[in-house]
């Protein structure tokens, strides 16, 4: 964290908004104006758009609203932890897990190794979007673990609405979807012995205001701005109203399992009574989704009628 402590504290500046010229802010950290433009370099190797204007200095292409651990701290129970750069937010909580209580929080600016399941890169610029891991003690095992992520998106999209953003839509088993774009991800991972409790790290990385010029994403994405109508999103309060609602479904888990939760995300399934192609590694099944059952499976009307599949090698897509 020492080694980025100049750049956070320039973008800490930056997001004031207003033109910042090299000479002040050099002045402000006690470096050289060449060191500033090496650490603005650095910056924009993070995903942040800075330019500059010769004779006015340096400026946020778009507005920028940090994360405050006090502000989140204050308004939650759960203990909260903001690392602003950190490889992966769910590593470092399994990392620690023999420290933490149930319900700890990391939250980060930017990952720089942000993971997705299946292994796959999570693309995580700086200060755009939401990154936000949990960790769960669950007493009842591993075995009741199943459909977890499913939980997790119906919790996610439940506190969107409480923020009034509508028309957020989930894609089994882990996505966030809006208009058939996909808007966040959901990454589970548990440790723990037979007969024993459960360990988990819930991930979720939350696009909200990702650039079109944003690399590395190779599927149609959306932004929760386009959710909000562009609209100024509170990102404080946004990570407060993720960590209660989600802390409050996982408590409604252990009650009822998944039985609570069926109905909740069929109304938020984002492909029900849609045709559909399920795949299964090299095997593909064509049909129409019927939503999920009370074990956390994927309905799916085939021709040999209602069939459930499940498993983590599934992945849906619409059939066209």
């Amino acid at each position: 964290m020492k080694e980025h402590s100049i750049k956070l504290s320039i973008l800490k500046s930056l997001s004031q908004g207003g033109f910042h010229s090299g000479e002040d802010l050099g002045e402000k950290f006690g470096i050289s104006r060449a060191a500033i433009s090496k650490h603005i370099k650095g910056i924009q190797a993070w995903g942040v758009d800075v330019f500059r204007v010769q004779g006015k200095g340096y400026q946020l292409a778009n507005p920028m609203q940090l994360l405050n651990q006090d502000i989140i701290q204050a308004q939650t129970n759960n203990h909260v932890e903001l690392i602003p750069i950190i490889d992966s937010t769910n590593q470092y909580l399994l990392d620690n897990i023999n420290r933490l209580n149930s319900g700890s929080v990391c939250l980060s600016e930017y990952q720089l190794k942000g993971r997705g399941r299946r292994g796959r890169e999570w693309i995580s610029p700086f200060g755009t979007n939401l990154y936000l891991s949990m960790y769960w003690r669950l007493d009842a095992g591993m075995a009741a673990a199943m459909g977890l992520s499913l939980v997790v998106g119906v919790a996610i999209v439940e506190a969107l609405e409480q923020l009034n953003l509508k028309e957020v839509k989930l894609k089994w088993p882990n996505d966030l979807y809006y208009q058939d774009r996909k808007l966040a991800g959901i990454l589970v991972e548990m440790s723990g012995q037979a007969g024993g409790a459960a360990n988990l790290v819930i991930g979720m990385g939350l696009n909200l205001m990702m650039t079109e010029q944003t690399e590395g994403i190779t599927q149609p994405w959306a932004s929760l701005c386009e959710v909000a109508g562009h609209q100024d999103i509170d990102r404080n309060q946004l990570a407060i109203t993720m960590i209660k609602t989600l802390n409050r479904a996982l408590l409604d888990y252990e009650q009822q399992g998944m039985q609570g939760f069926v109905d909740r995300w069929n109304r938020l399934d984002n492909f029900i009574h849609r045709p559909v192609k399920l795949i299964m590694g090299q095997r593909e099944i064509i049909g129409v989704s019927r939503g999920i059952n009370e074990q956390g499976a994927v309905l799916l009307e085939t021709e040999c009628g209602i069939e459930t599949f499940i498993g983590g090698e599934i992945s849906l897509r619409p059939h066209r």
